[in-house]
């Protein structure tokens, strides 16, 4: 029972992470097209406040993620190469997580030097990412 609790937290802040890892480069994208002062203003309120609110999803994605490990055991763990597959697609997201912090920094200081194309390309990662995750959690290839 209690990896049905487990699994089902993991899901739910994963999937909460991916609602604001999904918008928080579309924001990018407005901003890097936007020539107006105060829709800049405005999206870089919106932009810090939404990674900081889904900064504690990825978090407890994360802490659950490893409790569901440690409950199947570490013999489960050695065998679950769909597993250590995800898990390194994983640590990618969490890459581009922190990445996201250094854009906001430079949208912060007005330091981008990207066009709003390359957010546009920026914002479909996560999603390639997250159909390769969910295939391994759910197919269980190898």
């Amino acid at each position: 029972m209690l990896i049905l609790w487990l699994k089902a937290l993991h899901i739910i802040f994963m999937v909460a992470w991916f609602a604001g890892i999904f918008y928080f480069p579309r924001l990018l994208v407005y901003h890097a097209a936007s020539t107006e002062k105060t829709v800049q203003a405005q999206l870089k309120i919106m932009e810090r406040r939404l990674l900081f609110f889904v900064t504690p999803f990825a978090i407890l994605t994360a802490i659950f993620g490893i409790a569901l490990i440690f409950q199947y055991g570490a013999e489960w763990f050695k065998v679950s190469g769909w597993l250590h597959a995800k898990l390194t697609l994983v640590m990618l997201l969490y890459l581009y997580h922190g990445y996201c912090f250094k854009l906001l920094a430079d949208f912060k200081q007005d330091k981008n030097t990207r066009s709003d194309k390359f957010y546009r390309w920026f914002n479909e990662f996560p999603v390639i990412l997250l159909f390769i995750i969910v295939i391994l959690a759910v197919v269980k290839p190898f």
